[in-house]
């Protein structure tokens, strides 16, 4: 009877995922994050202020792979609130002590640069960069890895590749200092070679250079046992790192060796009863190891991660990302009230040496670690774990819809962190206000794969692409010499649609986009934009932006109401139709064009802006109609 319930409420948690009508599990576990963790002395103290500590960053990740998914802005808020709690408007770090050299402290700096990247603040990026520093003078092994802490010389542990790479990694992606990506790729070699078992090939826990821990081989300087957390947080390490590191540097294929080395292990000892992983890997069977909640949740994580950014083959693993989620669900996850789940069964702490009640490694050793329900360290790793899977489930189909963003016509730049002039404005890597980061997402999260075209099109450029987006024509004012649209580029385009393409227009304002010049291609259409600027909006007036979307439009089921300020309107004749009015203005058209679709608006419209929840009131469902729309383009595109 028990496990009938068991199984029944398995079913219930897993029905709440997709269809709408309730939150996620992703959602109900950041839900409970925010209600229960960090709620003692450490952290509530306003004189001592709250403890700069590396698990608070792993459930703010969690939190931000949640904002992403949802659009949701508490989400946001949540990770913005801590990190300012800590953030001084210079740039200082509260309770962060860079002489200790710990290289848990370096953690949080992933959450410095996301918040930089956000809302461009420069504390965020002065704060990140006093993160860096510590790395500069970070004590090192004598072939150059970094020393899990000061404390601890000489000293490599699993845990702290993933403390201080990723961050690593994004510093000098965001900074341009190529010299860290050699660095990067000699840490992550020198842990595996140290550390990796030959026979089983999984990664023992930590490493002594010197010898002389009480926990270490005297011959190998290893620990006596394969910790799957630490083995957790190595994977998700890789899988992170490589979201920044360049497709061109040779050490890119080395990192994804290891990491397909690391999960093909990992993989052979997924229990096959619980279909999750002991506390001590590969002793699964010995009197007192326990399945492990946090370990098992980061598993699943890099390997659903490593799957659907193309790092591992799919065959490989999508079995046992389909067996792990369920088997976490089942072993770990038990409701926790309205909106909420609870995550049991996470070891608190493991580690090795130290100078009270030594910690030598030893299995008695680990299995005397307390285990309780909603650590952080299982919380923040589920959180990202369940957010990867339901993600995934999104698409629709197998088959890759290549999706297409100018950056031609649109061609502004800027001076970057690094001092370097960087193109910018409603590309797919922008994420603060004028990006297109969210709703690159959103094309991926329904099988899109996302290509940037930095040339005039032609029907031969465009042959591998299925969708193609042109937003917001530069003007003079905004590019010393714009590309403007001519007749022979407008011809070419065109009969990339009419043989099936689907193209997208995202025009502006008469002010800030030129519009004479780009109706020469969407004229072809039947599609005219006017020279004129509807919907002004001036300051929060957001009432004076909206736009109420008409039933039956075959595009927008769900959308009712969006906000779109200072557009241009549209005229439309055959082949094009009007598909949303407001007040006889034509606010958006379509038009079939051979075998080919066209989607025009007089505005950029889905940007992080006015997508990403942080400034929109809840009324105006953008975030809605960017997933309706990105579903649409893509089934026209098929």
């Amino acid at each position: 009877m028990k496990k009938g319930i068991h199984i029944i409420l398995c079913l219930l948690l897993f029905a709440q995922v997709g269809f709408g009508q309730e939150k996620a599990l992703s959602e109900k576990m950041a839900i409970t994050a925010m209600d229960s963790l960090y709620k003692d002395a450490r952290f509530t103290n306003k004189e001592k202020g709250p403890q700069w500590t590396y698990d608070m960053g792993v459930v703010l990740e969690g939190m931000v792979d949640v904002w992403r998914n949802t659009g949701d802005n508490i989400y946001f808020d949540y990770v913005q609130r801590w990190m300012d709690q800590f953030v001084t408007e210079d740039g200082d770090i509260r309770n962060y002590r860079p002489e200790e050299y710990n290289i848990d402290h370096v953690k949080n700096g992933r959450s410095l640069l996301f918040l930089y990247k956000v809302t461009g603040k420069p504390k965020y990026l002065k704060a990140s960069e006093k993160v860096y520093n510590q790395l500069l003078t970070h004590p090192r092994t004598k072939e150059g890895g970094f020393w899990h802490k000061k404390l601890y010389p000489y000293q490599m542990w699993l845990d702290g590749l993933y403390m201080a790479q990723p961050f690593y990694t994004e510093y000098a992606d965001l900074m341009g200092i190529d010299s860290i990506y050699d660095d990067v790729v000699n840490q992550f070699t020198y842990m595996e070679n140290h550390a990796r078992d030959e026979k089983t090939g999984l990664l023992y826990h930590g490493w002594d250079e010197s010898r002389n821990e009480r926990w270490a081989n005297p011959e190998t300087g290893l620990s006596k046992h394969f910790w799957a957390r630490g083995m957790g947080w190595y994977a998700m390490a890789l899988v992170d790192v490589l979201d920044y590191f360049p497709t061109e540097h040779p050490g890119r294929e080395k990192l994804m060796q290891i990491l397909h080395r690391t999960l093909t292990a990992v993989a052979k000892y997924q229990d096959p009863k619980t279909s999750v992983w002991y506390d001590i890997v590969d002793l699964g069977t010995r009197e007192g190891n326990y399945v492990e909640a946090s370990a098992s949740s980061m598993f699943v994580y890099a390997m659903a991660k490593a799957v659907r950014k193309g790092y591992v083959p799919k065959t490989d693993f999508q079995k046992h990302i389909d067996k792990g989620y369920a088997g976490l669900v089942k072993q770990f996850i038990t409701p926790g009230g309205p909106d909420r789940v609870n995550i049991n069964h996470v070891v608190t702490v493991s580690g090795l040496g130290g100078s009270k009640n030594y910690r030598d490694g030893s299995f008695e050793y680990y299995m005397s670690e307390p285990v309780k329900p909603n650590d952080p360290k299982g919380v923040g790793p589920f959180i990202s774990a369940a957010s990867e899977v339901e993600f995934a489930r999104s698409a629709k189909s197998q088959k890759k819809v290549h999706v297409t963003l100018d950056n031609y016509y649109n061609n502004e730049y800027k001076k970057a962190p690094d001092g370097q002039m960087k193109p910018y404005h409603y590309l797919w890597d922008g994420q603060d206000n004028n990006g297109f980061f969210l709703l690159g997402r959103i094309f991926e999260q329904y099988g899109g794969v996302l290509n940037t075209l930095r040339e005039a099109p032609t029907q031969q450029k465009l042959v591998n692409s299925n969708v193609y987006i042109i937003v917001d024509p530069d003007t003079e004012k905004e590019t010393t010499s714009p590309n403007f649209m001519n007749e022979t580029e407008a011809n070419e385009i065109a009969q990339w649609v009419r043989g099936g393409g689907v193209l997208v227009l995202l025009a502006n304002d008469s002010g800030n986009c030129e519009i004479t010049k780009f109706n020469t291609l969407s004229q072809k259409f039947g599609i005219t934009f006017n020279e004129d600027n509807r919907n002004m909006v001036k300051g929060s007036n957001y009432a004076d932006g909206a736009v109420v979307i008409p039933s039956k439009t075959g595009i927008f089921k769900k959308t009712q109401k969006i906000y779109v300020k200072e557009i241009s309107t549209i005229n439309a004749v055959k082949p094009a139709k009007p598909l949303v009015q407001e007040q006889g203005d034509i606010i958006i058209a379509t038009a079939k064009y051979g075998k080919g679709t066209v989607f025009a608006i007089g505005d950029p419209w889905l940007y992080n802006e006015y997508v990403d929840g942080r400034k929109l009131p809840a009324e105006y469902q953008n975030f809605d109609a960017a997933h309706e729309l990105v579903q649409w383009l893509l089934r026209k595109a098929k």
